[in-house]
């Protein structure tokens, strides 16, 4: 492939709900392109993005695939990333490097709730948006009815580009609104296309949308706006001009029919791609971080080498690639950088033009493009590498919260380190995926976005290093604190064993402090009865036996203790001593004064369609939770509630099954409350039992 200069360079991803066809549409772009002499389909498992094997078996996308093409001698960038949930951090790492972001919207079921969340992240990122209304050759399909949907829960801005002559079954033409010319495909794979003089049937639909289309062009801009007064219309350069300009202030989201197992409407879509869409030299410079100051960065080649890692790519007997943009300057293999987020200094090794798992292997990447490197050795997904002349840093890919987690059991012992290096490899690939071991909870932790995402790592683990582990419903961090005072909690430790024995005493003052205050020891002691030399090992054993818990194991949190009395034995007191009597004499205070169990409360925002409101919160009701308030997003309805974190485990499978698969939500947590006293019971037998 020849070297292409970033005003030659689009950069574009496919997001959307599962099953919206993004894969078959990368697929016959490919095709089309030449870039392959096939059209894959999923149900075969042989296209270029889904080539793994877990892809080709749930005939899902899992990983974020970036691939290329060349078309009227641009260069396309497109990446095909996942519908599902659980992986949507891959679509975070795509949307961080795309110029434009493109919906791809069933042409019967329109806008699912799975395109309107990743949505929500383009319009955060403040990125170009296109839409692809996809499937139109299918027996049910309602393309005008699919657009309407666009405008009302994606963008106001969305304005027909092609639309279907003839859709359902027998889908073959649209009609082009910018070139006002019909266009016919031949069979899917022959690349045939004929251009033809729009029906008369439908001249009178095309001028109206022409019209819409160039009154959309000409508010974008105050200078166009004039011409279009004072003219009544738009010349095609300036239509031409105005269009490249609302797709760059994103005041414009052009919209397309297509049928990717068709081959219908793709020349089209990819024509206005390399005509209009913006190159990355078009973009707002970025600001990066240089020492403690704000630079800017415009991509250009003549600029200083600098370039972010957005994705790892790990494939067995392969080894691991970082995928990389290229911000500015020009790379070259063998070139040194510094990895800013690290500081470690970094060699290029080989470098590669992607398609799927398809490589070319390139010498140099200019600024505004996207290639890979030979995993770098201290180089993670995020992190920026930047010429030692200039070592700035770009700003980080912030991934969503995890709405999951399960604890990890492995089958066999001994094989803790290879858990943990695989692991790490599955965090590299998808950073929404974590792995820590909680010394509280004494339990390896991971979390998530999904069950089938935790699920895929475990047998990523087998698979890869022949490592079997359980998912087990994690322990979960309670807290103990008490409610009432004990005036007097006293202890005496006094131990004769021959030779030199041991003695302490002290008497202490327990009581609750507001929530979140945390522990507050205070030293009372009065014409020393108790040394001061001994006085931090009282406070010593309190905090030691606060870590431990006395009711469940968990952490004693919002204490006031007072030590006021006690007495010392000039032979036999040491430091030992007083920690043994005052972590007993707090615990015997502990019993006396009230003692509850607190537990972790999460705040959970669900997003549903209305028909499913009524079942949801009466699921939420049923696992303890209390609503907070409601809003309503078009047709979907936002529930918040707060819910003891017991009660999540697995949530968003079960929120899933509940809604067809329409639901999603996002958790974070909110406080610590006590516990009901007959779950507080069974929580004490359930511990006790265990210890025991």
């Amino acid at each position: 492939m020849k070297e292409y200069k970033a005003d030659a360079i689009k950069n574009i991803a496919f997001i959307g709900h599962g099953g919206s066809g993004k894969t078959s549409l990368a697929e016959l772009m490919l095709f089309t392109a030449g870039i392959t002499n096939r059209i894959g389909k999923v149900e075969e498992g042989n296209t270029i993005s889904d080539f793994n094997a877990n892809e080709i078996e749930r005939q899902i996308s899992i990983a974020a695939t970036p691939m290329h093409l060349e078309w009227d001698n641009k260069k396309i960038n497109f990446i095909d990333t996942p519908g599902y949930t659980d992986f949507i951090g891959q679509i975070y790492a795509a949307l961080h490097v795309a110029d434009v972001a493109i919906p791809v919207v069933k042409s019967v079921e329109g806008v699912e709730v799975g395109t309107e969340a990743v949505w929500e992240i383009v319009k955060k990122n403040n990125i170009g948006g296109a839409v692809v209304i996809n499937k139109v050759d299918n027996e049910h399909s309602n393309f005008d009815n699919a657009f309407a949907m666009v405008k009302d829960r994606l963008s106001g801005d969305a304005t027909i580009i092609t639309f279907p002559v003839n859709e359902g079954h027998s889908f073959d033409s649209v009609i082009d609104i910018v070139k006002m010319k019909q266009y016919t495909y031949g069979e899917a794979g022959s690349k045939k296309v004929t251009e033809s003089d729009i029906p008369a049937d439908l001249k009178e639909k095309a001028e109206a949308l022409h019209e819409e289309l160039i009154e959309k062009i000409a508010e974008s801009d105050e200078e166009l706006m004039n011409k279009f007064f004072e003219e009544g219309s738009l010349s095609d350069e300036d239509l031409s001009k105005g269009i490249k300009a609302a797709m760059l202030n994103e005041s414009f989201v052009p919209v397309f029919a297509t049928a990717a197992t068709n081959g219908v409407g793709v020349n089209n879509f990819l024509d206005f791609i390399s005509n209009f869409f913006p190159s990355p030299s078009d973009q707002k410079p970025l600001i990066a971080k240089l020492n403690d100051d704000d630079v800017e960065i415009k991509v250009d080649e003549n600029g200083e080498p600098v370039l972010q890692v957005f994705k790892t790519m790990s494939e067995q007997h392969v080894g691991e690639l970082s995928i990389f943009k290229v911000y500015s300057g020009v790379l070259e293999a063998g070139m040194d950088l510094l990895n800013t987020t690290r500081d470690k200094v970094e060699r290029l090794g080989q470098m590669f033009l992607i398609n799927g798992k398809e490589r070319t292997e390139i010498t140099k990447v200019s600024a505004g493009d996207i290639a890979a490197v030979v995993k770098l050795k201290d180089t993670h997904t995020g992190d920026t590498l930047a010429s030692k002349n200039f070592p700035v840093k770009l700003p980080e890919i912030v991934f969503p919260e995890s709405v999951i987690r399960a604890a990890l059991k492995p089958k066999s012992k001994g094989d803790e380190d290879k858990i943990s290096s695989g692991l790490h490899t599955v965090h590299e690939e998808d950073p929404t995926l974590s792995v820590h071991f909680d010394p509280e909870l004494k339990q390896t932790i991971i979390s998530g976005q999904g069950e089938l995402q935790l699920a895929l790592a475990v047998k990523m683990l087998k698979d890869r290093y022949g490592v079997e582990v359980d998912l087990v419903e994690p322990k979960i961090p309670y807290r103990e604190t008490i409610k009432g005072v004990a005036e007097d909690a006293e202890y005496k430790h006094k131990k004769q064993s021959g030779g030199r024995g041991q003695y302490g005493h002290v008497h202490l003052k327990l009581e609750p402090v507001p929530r979140g205050t945390g522990f507050e020891f205070v030293d009372a002691i009065v014409g020393g009865v108790v040394p001061g030399r001994f006085i931090p090992a009282v406070e010593k054993g309190i905090r030691e036996i606060m870590d431990k818990g006395i009711l469940t194991g968990s952490k004693v949190i919002d204490i006031k203790v007072t030590l006021f009395d006690g007495t010392f034995h000039n032979v036999d007191s040491d430091e030992m001593s007083f920690k043994i009597a005052s972590s007993q004499a707090f615990k015997k205070g502990f019993l006396s004064a009230k003692p509850v169990i607190l537990e972790p409360i999460y705040d959970i925002t669900v997003k549903v369609p209305e028909e499913f409101m009524g079942d949801v919160m009466g699921d939420i009701s049923s696992r303890r939770g209390k609503i907070s308030g409601m809003d309503s997003e078009g047709p979907f309805q936002i529930i918040k509630a707060k819910v003891p974190l017991a009660e999540l485990y697995k949530y968003s499978t079960h929120l899933r099954s509940l809604t067809s698969g329409r639901g999603i939500h996002m958790r974070s947590f909110s406080h610590y409350e006590e516990v009901p006293k007959e779950i507080e019971k069974k929580i004490i037998e359930a511990y006790n039992s265990e210890e025991e």
